[in-house]
């Protein structure tokens, strides 16, 4: 199965969740469009975390912004033409910023989702805003006919955050990874995946 991950904002926890599906599932890696390629990638982090298969981006730029001001800044345009899936059944895609973030002038992340056509996990985190951060970012996926799978949340469990993402967002939270400061191979091997999770990756 090819799953998509992507988060209600940039900085998230995206590369996090790729890492550690990765790590459990033996899952290849690709993430189509890096910016702020001047220090480690998350190709590089995901390679050191997981130690799983890791595709080369498509697209890579040095500037941390949107990725339509990125290659703008190098005097480029993103064209989602260009990315195609690698071969791999099993594979984590992981975008770049959120859901609506843009890649060219007429082009959003959710339009690399629908092109792509493989379904989409929704990475939230617990801190304030988390309810309408989340909900808007199902509520643009579903209005392109983008299949969501469910949330994983990361930071503190808060059972009425969970309760009104799945009421008003009619979905799932598929799993709670805590937050710590620096994540490492170790701490992501002492979280299991749950059985949401490993019924979902069994379906390849």
């Amino acid at each position: 199965m090819k799953i998509f991950i992507t988060g209600t904002d940039t900085n998230v926890g995206k590369t996090v969740v790729s890492s550690w599906l990765c790590l459990h599932s033996g899952y290849g890696y690709f993430k189509p469009i890096q910016t702020g390629s001047l220090s480690r990638t998350d190709s590089q982090r995901v390679s050191l975390l997981a130690g799983c298969t890791i595709y080369p981006e498509v697209y890579v730029y040095r500037n941390p912004v949107s990725p339509h001001e990125a290659a703008r800044l190098e005097s480029d345009v993103i064209d989602i033409g260009t990315i195609n899936l690698p071969a791999s059944n099993n594979l984590v895609i992981e975008g770049a910023g959120g859901v609506l973030v843009p890649i060219n002038q007429h082009v959003l992340m959710v339009d690399l989702m629908k092109q792509m056509g493989v379904p989409v996990i929704l990475v939230a985190n617990s801190r304030l805003g988390m309810i309408n951060h989340t909900l808007l970012s199902l509520e643009a996926m579903r209005s392109r006919g983008v299949k969501v799978l469910g949330v994983i949340v990361i930071g503190e469990k808060s059972f009425s955050n969970d309760e009104a993402i799945v009421w008003y967002g009619h979905t799932k939270i598929l799993a709670h990874i805590p937050y710590v400061s620096k994540v490492s191979r170790s701490f992501l091997q002492q979280i299991p995946l749950t059985s949401s999770l490993k019924e979902i990756m069994r379906e390849a």
